[in-house]
């Protein structure tokens, strides 16, 4: 799950579709600002981790958040930073 997020091009992917709140077809090109090929990579990636759902309409292949794996996703990282306590910071 973090693999799939971990790159700051996939978080502006999910970023730009949670603003969006719809299917996003063709756009994310020129939002990212990224070449159709690395857009492309960066999409199938997060559709292989099943965060993102693609349709095909016309020659489009829209794009939007699955909503339950999102909440999947939510709750996990939630759980996760809510049980870790960083208190008295002498590590190293």
């Amino acid at each position: 799950m973090a693999k799939a997020i971990a790159h700051p091009a996939r978080v502006a992917i999910l970023q730009y579709l949670v603003k969006k709140n719809a299917c996003v077809c063709g756009d994310l090109v020129e939002e990212l600002g990224l070449a159709q090929a690395t857009t492309s990579q960066h999409l199938k990636e997060l559709k292989t981790a099943g965060i993102i759902q693609g349709t095909v309409e016309g020659v489009n292949v829209c794009y939007c958040i699955d909503p339950k794996v999102w909440k999947q996703y939510r709750e996990l990282f939630n759980v996760f930073f809510k049980d870790v306590t960083l208190e008295g910071g002498n590590c190293c």
